[in-house]
């Protein structure tokens, strides 16, 4: 098992459609932020913003469907079934006022939720959000996620490396479904207050397309993080929960 969130942290399963997710939630309190991790990672690299928010209100981080503990499915699922069953999970199990945060990929799933699920998240936050239009190739990817790590924290490989392991084989597949979402799509779907973030050294997202992103949505702002990369919401991850904070506080 990895690091509990808190002390007092609860983990569990939900699953639907063939797809099982794991979710550990600590803190208590009517907001609740509901953490949705990047391809190759897990709910277990948001231990520090965890740490930050479950001052504020209650945490529910998640393992999608075969990162983390969450087992595999039988089949790669794209970005909207991830989406469809973070939905079901939101709504049969989390009671309160959900800001939903999705980091890197998992922006692409907070997205599709918002979007195709009204009603089921308050607030929106998306965090180093993907895919840049234009470099929706794997080389390019691949080579933009070099560039950030050449500079990132020790701690930040360390959870990257293991969490990516756990990914399993499939991860190549992963990575497919990811390329293939096209998040511009849902954006005028978004019916909620949105905040997009960006770490201001992210060579993931570029600033024109999170620009892009903040102005396709029709209630939406952004923010630059000063000194982070794309791992913002992993290294030191006060920055990031204070302006999820004062976003919250209007």
């Amino acid at each position: 098992m990895e690091p509990e969130l808190s002390d007092r942290a609860q983990v569990g399963s939900f699953s639907a459609a063939g797809s099982t997710l794991v979710a550990e939630s600590a803190g208590h309190g009517d907001t609740v932020f509901v953490l949705v991790h990047g391809i190759g990672m897990g709910r277990s690299v948001f231990a520090d913003a965890a740490h930050h928010l479950r001052r504020h209100g209650r945490v529910v981080a998640v393992d999608l469907p075969g990162y983390g503990e969450a087992p595999e499915p039988p089949r790669t699922p794209a970005i909207e079934r991830m989406a469809d069953l973070v939905a079901a999970f939101l709504v049969a199990r989390v009671s309160g006022r959900i800001v939903l945060v999705g980091h890197s990929m998992g922006s692409q799933v907070a997205l599709e939720v918002a979007a195709r699920h009204p009603g089921v998240a308050s607030c929106l936050v998306l965090a180093a959000p993907t895919v840049d239009r234009s470099a929706r190739r794997p080389f390019v990817q691949i080579l933009r996620l070099a560039r950030g790590l050449v500079h990132e924290h020790p701690k930040v490989i360390a959870a990257g490396a293991r969490e990516y392991v756990r990914a399993g084989p499939h991860l190549r597949r992963k990575f497919r479904a990811m390329m293939a979402h096209r998040p511009e799509h849902a954006w005028a779907r978004v019916g909620v207050p949105t905040l997009v973030l960006r770490g201001a050294d992210d060579p993931v997202c570029p600033e024109p397309w999170c620009r892009e992103v903040a102005a396709g949505i029709p209630d939406a702002r952004l923010e630059h993080v000063p000194d982070r990369g794309h791992e913002t919401m992993i290294r030191d991850a006060a920055p990031v929960a204070a302006r999820i904070l004062a976003f919250l506080a209007g």
